[in-house]
């Protein structure tokens, strides 16, 4: 199993979930964060005073998956969330040792 974690701008969160769904990924969590990678600071004027924001809010999706369908779902975000600007977004691939399901004592694939 595999745990892929996406780090995507939040207007791309719907039109990913619709994508997903349709290749059968049921599961996910998602967060709202703030980072920053290539991305310069920005000047932005509030009520007349300049502030400087360094941390950009993003998004960040978790799935938790069958070995066998990691590519498609990489694939999906990529194809979703890339709009060839500085700060689309990361994805990271981890290997998962081990998952159960608490209600049921399920393990492994049955539990995600």
């Amino acid at each position: 199993m595999k745990k892929i974690e996406a780090i995507i701008r939040p207007g791309k969160l719907d039109e990913l979930k619709m994508q997903l769904d349709k290749i059968g990924v049921r599961g996910m969590t998602v967060y709202d964060i703030k980072g920053r990678g290539l991305q310069r600071n920005q000047k932005q004027y509030y009520r007349g005073q300049e502030h400087t924001i360094d941390l950009f809010p993003r998004t960040k999706v978790e799935i938790i998956c069958d070995e066998a369908i990691t590519e498609n779902i990489i694939s999906t975000i990529l194809t979703i969330c890339k709009t060839g600007q500085v700060g689309d977004g990361k994805i990271f691939v981890y290997p998962v040792e081990r998952v159960i399901r608490i209600s049921t004592r399920e393990e492994g694939n049955a539990a995600i």
